[in-house]
C-alpha cells in the first residue's frame, strides 16, 4: 500500500470503531504497518468478523476492546489517552435499515453520538468518521457535490445525514477537529459476501464462482463510482493527521471520480473468472438511487487525496482475493 502520511506516528494512538470491518479493518492494517504507536480497535463483532482482526492478534501495538458503542461507557474507556479517532461502527446498508429503522437508528445515531461525547471529553486531536454518498438522495445532478442534496430515500441516509449534523454542531461548539468521509461504492479484499445485506461485488464473485443464482436489481444500467478500499484507507489518514485547519468542519467526497453500470460490473467480474454465468434481472430495489459519480476536488484540495487505484485494477485485486480464499 502507498505511503499517505509525511510525519512520524510512532508516538500516536489511534482509535478505530469498528476495526474488525472490511474498511476499519484495512485502515487498522495501514496504520501498524507504517509504525502506529498503538492502535486500539472497539468493535462488537456484529457485523465486523474476528477473522479480520486475527491478522493483527500477537502485534505488541494492536490492542482488541470487544464492545458497542450504544454503551456510552463503553466509549469513554475507548477514548481514554486516544489521539486520532478513525469512526468506521455502523450498521450499513439501504435494505437493512428499511427493514428495522429502529436498530439503524441506535447504531449509527445514538452510538455516533457517544463516540463524539467520548472523544470530546478526552480531548482527541482529531474525528473523522464514514458518511455516505446515500446522503445525495434523489438530486439527479452529476457529478455529486458536497453542497447540493436532494431528499433523502432511507433510514440509513437519514442516520448519515444526521451524523454529519451533530459532526458541524461539536464541530462549532466545543472547537473539535472533525471530518466526515462520504464512501462511494467502497470495495476490495475482506469484504463479507455472505449474508442478506452482502454488497454487491463480493455477492457477484461468489455467486459466479458457485454458479448460483446471482441477481441483478432493476435493469442493471444504474451507476455507481465503485471505489477501491486503499482509497477510503488514504482518505481517514489523510483526515486524521492533517494540519491544515481547514481540512476540519468539513464533508468529503471519497471516490475515483468514475461511473460504471452494475451490467458492466458483472460483465468485467464474469471475464476476470473466465466464467460464463449469466445474472437474473429483477425488480429494483426501493430506496435505491438511480446513478452515482462524485466531484473530488475539495477532497484534493484540502486533503491532498489522489485515488491510487482505480475501479478495473481494484476489481481485478479483489477477484483474485476472493479465488484465492474461495
Amino acid at each position: 500500500m502507498a505511503v499517505f502520511h509525511t510525519q512520524d506516528i510512532s508516538g500516536k494512538h489511534f482509535l478505530v470503531t469498528g476495526g474488525a470491518g472490511f474498511i476499519g479493518s484495512h485502515i487498522v492494517e495501514y496504520l501498524l504497518a507504517y509504525g502506529a504507536g498503538k492502535v486500539s480497535v472497539l468493535d462488537n463483532l456484529s457485523t465486523g468478523s474476528q477473522r479480520n482482526v486475527d491478522l493483527f492478534s500477537g502485534n505488541s501495538h494492536y490492542e482488541f476492546i470487544k464492545g458497542d458503542i450504544r454503551d456510552a461507557k463503553t466509549c469513554e474507556m475507548a477514548c481514554q489517552g486516544i489521539d486520532h479517532v478513525s469512526h468506521q461502527a455502523a450498521l450499513g446498508s439501504v435494505p437493512r435499515s428499511v427493514k428495522d429503522p429502529i436498530t439503524s437508528n441506535e447504531v449509527n445515531i445514538s452510538g455516533f453520538v457517544n463516540m463524539i461525547t467520548a472523544a470530546k471529553d478526552a480531548k482527541v486531536k482529531s474525528f473523522v468518521y464514514a458518511s455516505s454518498s446515500s446522503v445525495y438522495g434523489d438530486e439527479p445532478k452529476l457529478p455529486k457535490t458536497e453542497p447540493v442534496a436532494g431528499n433523502l430515500l432511507s433510514p440509513y441516509a437519514v442516520t448519515k445525514k444526521t451524523n454529519e449534523l451533530y459532526a458541524a454542531v461539536f464541530g462549532d461548539l466545543y472547537g473539535m477537529k472533525i471530518a466526515g468521509l462520504r464512501y462511494f461504492n467502497v470495495f476490495g479484499p475482506r469484504q463479507d459476501p455472505e449474508g442478506p445485506y452482502a454488497a454487491v461485488i463480493p455477492l457477484f464473485v461468489k455467486g459466479i464462482m458457485d454458479r448460483s443464482p446471482v441477481y441483478i436489481n432493476g435493469d442493471g444500467e444504474q451507476t455507481r463510482d465503485f471505489t477501491f478500499v486503499e482509497n477510503a484507507v488514504q482518505a481517514n489518514v489523510r483526515a486524521m493527521l492533517s494540519i491544515n485547519d481547514e481540512a476540519f468542519g468539513q464533508v468529503y467526497n471519497v471516490a475515483v471520480g468514475a461511473n460504471f453500470s452494475v451490467n458492466f460490473l458483472y460483465n468485467e467480474i464474469s471475464s476476470l473468472l473466465s466464467i460464463d454465468h449469466p445474472p437474473v434481472h429483477r425488480a429494483a430495489r426501493q430506496g435505491d438511487i438511480r446513478d452515482s459519480l462524485a466531484d473530488i476536488s475539495k477532497a484534493r484540495r484540502l486533503l491532498s487525496y489522489e485515488p491510487t487505484t482505480h475501479f478495473l485494477d481494484g476489481l481485478k485485486k479483489t477477484v483474485d482475493f476472493f479465488r484465492q480464499s474461495h
